[in-house]
């Protein structure tokens, strides 16, 4: 909906959009859209499980997020161009509540402005419970199980406070997403996944064999290619954090 209505306004010409070609600024940010964005691949096991012959399953996932990219690419080069940067809201919905020349027919404006509330009060739970467990996996010592008060009341709490503290203390969600994009989502996106890789290979190499080949397997399986990643989110997380530091220095 957001897509064709920006479309029909550029159409008409009406757009106030004239962003420059690039702006270095912006990448601190880039990384926090990158770890939303990142999360279309919740969806992944539901759409691999199905499947029941996975010869063609690379080429299925690959054709999967090429959709996905066309999907988020046309979302954000409509938004530019349909909107002034200098009055884009952070909330991509809110310029369509914002402005009746865009969207005249009220349930619809309503629609789209409550549409982030819709969206977080499904995946929210799904994350939290997610978090929950991973932090009873963390905490767990074979054989040990948990008293009734940890269980049911501490990890649930640490699960949902954090957020919540949050979303009282700002409202600035550039920043917010900046920040997060660029400490968590470094770790999320590249050095988790990368340990992951090494440390299953070493796990798996004694007991299958160095011979043994995966068919479904990368063509970045290289170890070369896992230490690459590391240090590119080293290099990231420098740069970064130097640009935040000189931004908050400027101000």
């Amino acid at each position: 909906m957001m897509i064709i209505l920006a479309l029909i306004r550029i159409g008409k010409g009406h757009s106030e959009g004239h962003p420059s070609v690039a702006q270095i600024s912006g990448v601190p940010n880039l990384f926090g859209v990158c770890v939303y964005s990142f999360m279309c691949q919740h969806s992944l096991p539901s759409l691999v499980t199905p499947i029941s012959n996975k010869q063609r399953m690379s080429a299925l996932v690959m054709a999967d997020y090429i959709l996905i990219l066309c999907f988020y690419s046309l979302l954000s080069l409509t938004a530019i161009f349909c909107f002034d940067s200098s009055l884009l809201r952070d909330m991509y919905t809110l310029n369509f509540t914002d402005n009746c020349d865009v969207l005249s027919i009220p349930v619809l404006r309503y629609f789209l402005g409550l549409f982030p509330v819709f969206t977080i009060s499904t995946n929210f739970p799904i994350i939290a419970v997610t978090l929950r467990n991973n932090w009873k996996t963390l905490f767990h010592r074979d054989g040990g199980t948990y008293p009734w008060v940890v269980d049911r009341i501490v990890f649930p709490l640490i699960t949902i406070v954090p957020p919540i503290i949050v979303a009282f203390c700002t409202h600035d969600l550039e920043s917010l997403v900046g920040i997060t994009g660029a400490y968590a989502g470094t770790g999320i996106q590249y050095i988790i996944p990368a340990f992951l890789v090494y440390f299953s290979r070493r796990h798996l190499e004694p007991v299958l064999g160095r011979d043994a080949v995966n068919k479904h397997r990368s063509p970045f399986h290289h170890t070369f290619w896992v230490w690459f990643v590391i240090l590119w989110a080293t290099f990231c997380l420098m740069f970064v954090t130097a640009n935040i530091v000189l931004t908050e220095t400027k101000n």
